[in-house]
């Protein structure tokens, strides 16, 4: 008699295969789960790790798929990631804000998804499919609205080795690096799983291994001369120091009303200020040679207003040192304001100005101000905030300080400006306190520890609520404040004069890895058609990977 056999399985599984339905399964997940690590890795968490595994979830479910899963696919990743990274958005203003604008920027990695199934039936895929992803943060940084580039990949790496790519290529250079390594190890992990036999097997190995593990050998290796003078926070026998102090006088209130009391939101900024100068006399502190204030720590006009003109002024000759003061100016139309810093001297009063050059749209103005207020009692809300221009730079005691009003941190540009035009430190005044206690203040810290590895310079971040830091040129904080309580932070930190190859480079490796990533874009459409064209009557074939379910 002859033994049972097992039932019969379809010939298309091939034996021991599961069913289609566990790997279609397998991708849906896989997409936006990968999305939910990248997010995992942004601060206030220093899971930087994640997000390289965010991109192996992410390459595996792309791998094989026509363009148009790939932009599903890349839709749930995108809603994985920035639907959780930005609900501070409607803390104050309910969800619609905060989910539109996760579903807008998802869109983007949608595409750039899209274009990543294509690219991915090339050679060496994982490099052009890293490539592509820049070419898609940076039109996610400049449009629609001049552009928002809050969820860039390398923002998540502030406390890894890849950090350190920042100060050769910027931020491109850094989400190049993290994409390729997560969509290398997902080669990876599909070359062991098959085991393919013979020469092209092993170059297939190769190939996978080199792209998950060069981008973080590169990094930790990155030669020190390419990253500015010491590349380290330790001040060489060069460097000429200074003493600085951020001010942080907190908040009377939270949320949009912060300033309903904007009285008390200078009288805050004036008294800590006069404490520190008390804790100088004291021998307490070690005094400054220059001091920074956030962003609307003076949302009353100073120069249209006398009493706060003598409160800032009484602050700058307690002190003795100039101060950089955030304040909201009126224009001369009695409407349009600017988002101004300004250098105040002990003796002399204001004598220097920096506009926001980048001011943010919903919030400081309203594009499309008709339109969008058919959906939302908020738009009248927004302000009338006009841009400033310049080289983003002011002097204080004789120190050229770069000057990144709050988001504009997050722009590579205006950072970049503002070193070539001589800035030797950083200062990011900040306003917080319209976001209550979410992340938001700790993912704009992650960027500006990230500027500082870029530019190789301190970075000091004043906020009206916190977090407040100093930052060291290797990234390192030196020092922080609580959320929402008045703190003077006081440290001594090195000014630097020579540039890193990321700031002499600027944009060029950005539209280096756009010009490659667009380039195999047209390649592989190309090839696509091609073969389309030689096989007539059927479909274009995907390379041998499995086609869409």
């Amino acid at each position: 008699m002859r033994p049972p056999t097992e039932p019969d399985r379809p010939a298309a599984l091939g034996p021991g295969r599961p069913p289609a339905w566990v790997g279609a399964a397998a991708r849906w997940l896989a997409a936006p789960l990968g999305g939910v690590l990248l997010y995992a890795a942004c601060a206030p968490r220093t899971l930087w790790w994640l997000a390289p595994l965010g991109f192996a979830l992410l390459g595996a479910a792309l791998r094989g798929r026509r363009p148009r899963t790939g932009f599903a696919l890349g839709l749930l990743f995108g809603l994985g990631f920035f639907v959780p990274l930005l609900p501070w958005i409607g803390i104050y203003v309910g969800p619609l804000p905060w989910l539109v604008l996760a579903l807008l920027e998802a869109l983007f990695l949608a595409a750039g998804a899209a274009a990543i199934a294509v690219v991915g039936r090339l050679p060496v895929a994982p490099v052009w499919a890293a490539a592509v992803w820049v070419a898609t943060e940076a039109a996610a940084a400049r449009v629609p609205f001049g552009g928002f580039p809050w969820g860039k990949v390398a923002y998540s790496q502030a406390d890894g080795p890849f950090a350190r790519l920042a100060a050769i290529g910027g931020t491109p250079l850094v989400s190049f690096a993290v994409v390729l390594t997560g969509f290398g190890l997902a080669a990876l992990v599909r070359v062991l799983a098959r085991r393919p036999a013979g020469e092209a097997g092993r170059r297939s190995a190769l190939v996978a291994t080199g792209c998950a593990v060069l981008p973080l050998l590169a990094a930790v290796a990155a030669p020190a001369g390419l990253t500015g003078a010491a590349g380290s926070a330790t001040p060489t026998p060069s460097d000429r120091t200074v003493t600085v102090a951020a001010i942080q006088g907190s908040v009377p209130r939270l949320g949009l009303d912060f300033n309903a009391q904007r009285r008390a939101v200078l009288d805050n900024h004036v008294k800590r200020t006069l404490r520190l100068a008390e804790d100088v006399r004291a021998g307490r502190a070690a005094r400054p040679d220059l001091v920074i204030w956030p962003e609307n720590s003076s949302d009353i006009d100073p120069l249209r207003n006398a009493d706060a003109y003598r409160e800032i002024s009484v602050a700058a000759h307690e002190v003795g040192r100039p101060i950089l003061v955030g304040a909201v100016l009126v224009q001369p139309d009695g409407k349009h304001t600017t988002n101004s810093a300004l250098v105040w001297d002990p003796v002399a009063g204001p004598v220097q100005r920096n506009d926001k050059r980048r001011v943010q749209p919903f919030g400081e103005y309203l594009p499309w101000r008709g339109f969008f207020r058919l959906f939302s009692e908020y738009a009248d809300r927004a302000g009338f905030f006009e841009p400033g221009v310049g080289p983003g730079v002011v002097t204080l005691n004789q120190v050229p300080v770069g000057v990144a009003i709050c988001w504009e941190i997050a722009f590579d540009d205006l950072v970049n400006d503002s070193v070539r035009n001589g800035a030797q430190l950083l200062a990011v005044p900040t306003n917080n306190a319209t976001f209550g206690r979410s992340e938001m203040t700790f993912q704009q810290l992650a960027m500006s520890r990230l500027r500082a590895v870029e530019h190789d310079r301190s970075v000091l971040v004043a906020a009206t609520s916190g977090v407040s830091a100093i930052i060291a040129p290797d990234g390192g904080v030196q020092a922080r404040s609580a959320l929402f309580a008045p703190a003077a932070l006081v440290e001594r930190v090195p000014l630097r004069t020579t540039t890193t190859l990321a700031t002499r480079l600027g944009a060029i490796p950005e539209w280096l890895l756009v010009a490659f990533g667009v380039a195999a874009l047209a390649a592989a459409v190309a090839g696509r058609g091609r073969r389309a064209a030689s096989r007539p009557g059927r479909q274009p074939e995907t390379s041998g990977e499995d086609e869409d379910d």
